[in-house]
């Protein structure tokens, strides 16, 4: 999925500057690549922004742009938490000639005209009059011209197979995910989290109008290119507000505006059947919620006690009623972990309706409670783990449970979840629900285990639908079925209506 941020800037940048946009995980350059590229095409600034566990990328592509003699600047909520490391003020090389610290919205077209005029200054805050931080309103909301802009680099149909679906003529060739917020901000402050440090707790909303505008924008562009659309509302937890998001909901329905959507979603704010309604009818595909763990005593460690994992089987069925799906996300390596909890989360995994586990270790992000309190105790093992990633392997030591059997439980738990027996008994248990259904939730299965298990080549996608033949193999038998009957039938009408 594409960010936000990048389309959001484009869009607020002023009208005589071009900007062209690269995201680096889908269209990926070296250095070397990537300075020729600022250099054919003439950039006069490059801004990067990046999360922590991409940093030290971000760094070494700064360099190098610097070193090309074009000055850059960065930004989000890495370098808002530690700017001098950015800056070389810590002791380490400078990778930044300007660092934007919290949210661009306001600043960037200052920025952008500061560095036309060679007056690029260090550090840019965004602050009222009196030197007080300011968030920026969402009202009015920018224009992102969804319709006029080219998002190949980010289609995630897999190149293996598009030229099939070509020959088809179904439009599944192109995929997009589309980010949209509809507000920033939320105020539980779960010790692990950069979100509150970094958007705050006061939650600001755009209008119903501005979100709906998008959609049928968007919804128009993916008829006329016959193009699917899916929609990912980027909001840290969309229904924050529960008499807000129905109300959204309510006006998409009514406006004709609904697209296929996912959102994160706390599982105490689904205990709302109205709001469940709304979802589904408003197309509400898929909910991403952070469970992180079936432990409350974990979930009391890190502030997230108004999770209750009793009623987590409550809420998957609520969802699963009305062919909703989540998204249900585990950290692996919390205080109360002890080995076998792998095993024990699965056990409670495969009560559920099925939906599509992730799991990851936890993690220090800088300037969190959670990496102060583990900096103050003596636990980091790698202070700038960032600087040094690894995929998937700890930077502090866990109480309970050692760092190398942490890597053992997070190995066990994505090798059964997503391997073709589980997928094939998951699909299985979906066997009452319609064709679509199943084909969809298969395929998020396997481009989901691309998340842990690497599959970026033709070879690794071929392995893969080898090893999943059996599911594939029904579904297609199934729906080729399906098709034949309703060609069958529409010879008969023709027959009889002449």
């Amino acid at each position: 999925m594409p960010h936000l941020w990048m389309f959001l800037l484009q869009s607020l940048t002023p009208p005589e500057h071009d900007v062209l946009l690269i995201d680096g995980n889908a269209r990926p350059m070296n250095e070397k690549e990537l300075v020729n590229f600022i250099r054919a095409q003439k950039i006069g600034l490059v801004g990067i922004g990046s999360m922590t566990r991409m940093v030290a990328r971000a760094y070494r592509m700064a360099d190098a742009i610097r070193a090309a003699g074009v000055p850059v600047v960065m930004g989000g909520p890495h370098v808002t938490e530690v700017p001098d490391e950015a800056l070389g003020r810590d002791g380490g090389p400078r990778h930044a000639d300007a660092v934007a610290l919290g949210e661009a919205d306001e600043t960037w077209p200052q920025i952008v005209a500061d560095a036309a005029s060679g007056q690029l200054k260090e550090i840019y805050k965004p602050v009222d009059e009196t030197g007080k931080e300011r968030k920026p309103s969402l009202q009015p909301y920018p224009v992102i011209p969804w319709d006029k802009l080219d998002l190949e680099q980010f289609n995630m149909v897999p190149k293996v197979v598009r030229p099939l679906l070509e020959r088809h003529g179904s439009g599944w060739q192109s995929v997009h995910l589309v980010p949209i917020e509809s507000g920033r901000g939320c105020p539980y402050g779960c010790e692990f989290c950069t979100v509150t440090g970094f958007f705050g707790d006061s939650i600001r909303f755009r209008t119903n109008e501005s979100v709906i505008d998008e959609l049928l924008r968007l919804k128009r562009h993916a008829r006329k290119n016959r193009r699917q659309v899916f929609v990912f509302f980027i909001d840290d937890n969309f229904a924050i507000n529960i008499k807000r998001t129905k109300s959204l909901l309510r006006d998409i329905i009514a406006a004709g505006a609904q697209l296929p959507w996912s959102a994160q979603i706390s599982a105490n704010l689904l205990r709302d059947e109205e709001l469940v309604d709304l979802i589904a009818a408003s197309h509400g595909k898929w909910i991403f919620i952070g469970m992180e763990s079936i432990d409350p005593v974990n979930l009391a460690d890190v502030n997230k006690s108004f999770n209750k994992p009793v009623e987590y089987a409550t809420v998957l069925n609520r969802l699963a009623r009305r062919n909703i799906y989540a998204i249900t996300s585990f950290i692996i390596g919390l205080d109360n972990d002890t080995p076998g909890v792998a095993d024990r989360t699965l056990e409670q995994i495969e009560t559920w309706p099925p939906g599509l586990p992730v799991f990851g270790q936890l993690t220090p992000f800088p300037a969190t409670p959670l990496y102060n309190r583990l900096l103050k105790a003596g636990r980091l093992t790698r202070p700038k783990h960032w600087l040094e990633f690894a995929p998937y392997q700890m930077a502090n030591t866990p109480l309970k449970i050692t760092i190398p059997q942490t890597q053992m439980e997070l190995d066990k738990a994505w090798t059964a979840s997503y391997s073709p027996q589980r997928n094939a008994s998951a699909v299985d248990s979906l066997s009452s629900k319609p064709i679509n259904v199943r084909i969809i939730h298969l395929a998020m299965r396997l481009v989901f285990r691309g998340i842990y298990f690497p599959q970026m080549n033709k070879r690794a996608w071929v392995k893969l639908i080898v090893a999943n033949r059996r599911p594939i193999y029904k579904l297609v038998k199934e729906g080729l079925g399906k098709w034949s009957a309703r060609r069958r039938a529409a010879s008969v009408a023709t027959v009889a209506t002449n």
